[in-house]
């Protein structure tokens, strides 16, 4: 076996070292190996093998000089997918930075336009913001270009949904972090999927361009490099045409017909030694050609969002240009250059301090997400919402499902449907059995178990971290709930209505029809039979407020009331609490916590200077700072 892995991860290390990179080669093979017996001959959407495909992705990847870790991830990235390996698992053969890795790019990968209920900025921002290790980024970009290579046997369908994907999210989202190669490439393989008829048009006047104008790109740098030299100045000059995709944007925006109508369809790039010898060539360019008012750029001084510095200018009469043809020319240093190309990741070499470069990376990766600004140029600043608090997790099936950070699994399956919430009976995260309590994290793989039928309980409350979680079951406690505390209030009532001889509640309820003087429907009466069976409002409290009483009564009402208020307002014997002992007490409901409302939880009690016991949830802090010895033990009958 381990000559076999050799022989086909053999090409692959010779890439990834021509960097001048080294690598544990027995950690590579037992990855190569692992992925080799996880994926075995399954085959990938595109119609690769899962393993030619992984291999294919590291091909893409190796100019950015990855990591140990990020070819071990990139190795292993399907094996969650296959369901070869939990991420515990993996965690314990390869360690915890291989780990994050996997889960980042197996939840990444699950983002895309389809069935999308969000906006299409707000999936870039989540694409930013749900990694904080730029290498998840790049393993998902490469591995995007990677599709493109059998795109000719992709079904069509999915190929445009491919390429939709590339265009609208991962390639700005590239282009977010600075990383205009893989930008550029992702552009360039979708846009003749996506439009076809658009880049056959574009093509075709390009070669038009190049038929009436042939060589002019060469001509224009060898004249260039030419000046610089007798100039004094050392440097490399390129030339580019724009890339297509580009092009098309750019057309569509201004409503123009003609490329030839673009000021920036041809640029040459000058790279110099140093900043100084930018301006010294931004000068003397200025007396080569004539530039054109407002069509220069300092972005050297005045840097974009994600780190790109150049020089821009546009010159007219530039190295016999015909009339009306213009030449955009940029002007870098070698390291500007290298920014320019990799971004973020511009500060991956080996070569480079590695903890210096990933704080670097980590420095520019969190002001991008603080700013959430679109940098490719085409785009204006828009207000967008913050996903700095957010986690995103997946079902078993890939969905993505987004939750505030210290969400629990008991939030997750409320998240997915009520139902499943409500039957919660335990969850599996990453292959393994956690409690209830578990905080989840970005990219946690989470399988609920669930009972034939719902059994929550009112300690789930606590376990629960969303408003919209605690509020589902709430609805759903409270539909428990009502039917029994309606029946103790009609018996609490018809007691009290005995006791004053006045007539016994009738089904429908008909006299507590009106009350304070309103109509009151079945359900609202209904609603007052429940609070005064939660013991939130007392019987005899009611009866004034139905014009019951004569006046005789009523006086007689409140001679007795007088006193009470006097000297116990506040103290009530209710008949839905026990006292430990069966001892009878006057009790109050703490106000801290208000123990009376709906739901009942856990209640606990302490004895207070006037002999009365305080009611309060058991978790109320105002309980838990009492004094120890005047507790007692109180529960609802």
């Amino acid at each position: 076996m381990a000559n076999v892995v050799s022989i086909q991860l053999a090409p692959v290390l010779d890439r990834l070292g021509e960097s001048g990179a080294s690598y544990d080669i027995k950690r590579l093979e037992l990855a190569f190996s692992t992925a080799q017996s996880a994926y075995g001959d399954s085959v990938h959407w595109t119609g690769k093998t899962v393993l030619d495909h992984t291999l294919g992705i590291l091909e893409e990847i190796s100019p950015f000089e990855p990591d140990e870790d990020t070819v071990v991830a990139c190795l292993l990235h399907h094996v969650l997918e296959q369901k070869a390996m939990t991420l515990v698992e993996l965690e314990e053969q390869f360690g915890p930075k291989v780990r994050s890795l996997v889960s980042g790019i197996h939840l990444l990968s699950h983002i895309t336009l389809e069935g999308r209920r969000r906006s299409i900025e707000d999936l870039r921002i989540m694409l930013l913001s749900v990694s904080d290790d730029i290498r998840v980024l790049l393993v998902i970009f490469c591995d995007r270009s990677r599709c493109f290579t059998s795109i000719k046997t992709i079904e069509p369908a999915r190929a445009k949904r491919l390429a939709q994907d590339v265009l609208q999210l991962f390639a700005p989202v590239a282009a977010r972090l600075g990383i205009y190669s893989l930008k550029h490439s992702l552009e360039s393989e979708a846009f003749p999927v996506l439009y076809t008829y658009d880049y056959d048009r574009i093509t075709e006047q390009l070669e038009r361009v190049y038929r009436e104008r042939p060589n002019f790109l060469q001509q224009s740098r060898d004249i260039l490099k030419k000046f610089l030299a007798d100039q004094g100045i050392e440097a490399e000059v390129d030339s580019r045409e724009k890339y297509a995709y580009s092009i098309f944007q750019k057309m569509r925006r201004k409503s123009l017909t003609n490329i030839e109508d673009i000021y920036d369809l041809f640029a040459l790039r000058v790279i110099v030694k140093n900043e100084e010898d930018c301006y010294r060539v931004l000068g003397l360019l200025h007396r080569l050609g004539r530039p054109l008012a407002n069509r220069f750029k300092d972005y050297i001084a005045f840097p974009k969002p994600n780190g790109y510095q150049s020089l821009h200018t546009t010159l007219a009469g530039f190295a016999d240009l015909p009339e009306n043809c213009y030449m955009e020319v940029q002007i870098r240093t070698a390291k500007m250059h290298r920014q320019a190309l990799f971004g973020v990741a511009a500060h991956w070499s080996y070569k480079e301090n590695g903890a210096t470069a990933r704080a670097i990376e980590n420095v520019q990766l969190h002001s991008m997400l603080l700013s959430q600004e679109s940098v490719d140029g085409e785009g204006e600043d828009r207000e967008t919402q913050s996903f700095a608090d957010h986690i995103f997790v997946l079902t078993p099936r890939g969905d993505v499902v987004e939750l505030p950070e210290g969400a629990t699994p008991l939030d997750f399956a409320f998240q997915v449907h009520t139902d499943l919430g409500l039957s919660f009976r335990g969850a599996n995260v990453n292959g393994s059995i956690v409690s209830m309590d578990y905080q989840l994290e970005n990219g946690d793989v989470i399988e609920i178990q669930k009972y034939s039928s719902p059994k929550p309980s009112t300690q789930w409350m606590q376990n629960l971290r969303m408003a919209s979680s605690r509020s589902k079951l709430r609805r759903y406690l409270y539909a428990q709930e009502r039917p029994h505390l309606i029946s103790v209030g009609k018996e609490l009532l018809a007691a009290e209505f005995k006791k004053r001889g006045i007539s016994p509640l009738t089904t429908d309820l008909s006299i507590l029809r009106l009350c304070d003087g309103e109509t009151l429907s079945l359900s609202k009466r209904e609603d007052v039979l429940m609070k005064i069976g939660q013991g939130s409002e007392r019987a005899a409290s009611l009866i004034p407020r139905l014009g019951l009483l004569t006046e005789e009564q009523r006086a007689v009402d409140e001679n007795e009331k007088q006193p009470e208020e006097k000297t116990d307002r506040l103290q009530r014997n209710d008949s839905l609490i026990a006292i430990e002992g069966g001892l009878s007490m006057p009790l109050r409901y703490a106000k801290c916590c208000s123990p009376q409302d709906w739901p009942h939880e856990h209640i606990a009690g302490n004895i207070n200077r006037f002999g009365e016991v305080m009611v309060h949830r058991s978790p109320c802090r105002m309980y838990t700072n009492t004094n120890p010895d005047r507790r007692i033990a109180v529960s609802w009958k």
